[in-house]
């Protein structure tokens, strides 16, 4: 088992910057190698859309294009905690955050790939 709990999200400015932060815990969490960590977000009224992955040992960060550029997805293995950085925000980045882990390496967008899910941080952007 994997728990996720994110944290870091909040209202800011257009322009302005946020790092959301996933915390990993669980037996599960001791075995994870190169299982793969994701970032989605949803809107209201919207589908789950991938922002960003990465591998748990560091590896292969990818990005969504509509945020290439201004996010950038990281973790730290000592704290079991991946980041997203977002800079530049924009009002259509503002959504709930979910963090997911899966049970290995996958793809990356296919949030049915993904076993484990937090409960989401929201993201409010003002114009």
């Amino acid at each position: 088992q994997v728990q996720l709990v994110e944290s870091g999200g909040g209202l800011v400015q257009a322009g302005g910057s946020l790092r959301l932060s996933c915390a990993a815990s669980g037996l599960f969490v001791r075995t994870m190698g190169d299982n793969t960590m994701v970032w989605f977000r949803q809107a209201q009224g919207k589908d789950r859309e991938f922002v960003a992955a990465i591998s748990w040992n560091g590896g292969s960060p990818s990005y969504a294009e509509s945020v290439g550029g201004r996010f950038a997805v990281s973790r730290d293995r000592a704290k079991n905690t991946v980041y997203l950085q977002m800079d530049s925000l924009q009002s259509e980045d503002a959504a709930v955050y979910l963090c997911a882990a899966a049970r290995g390496a996958v793809s990356g967008s296919d949030w049915t790939d993904y076993m484990y899910w937090g409960q989401g941080t929201q993201v409010t952007v003002s114009s």
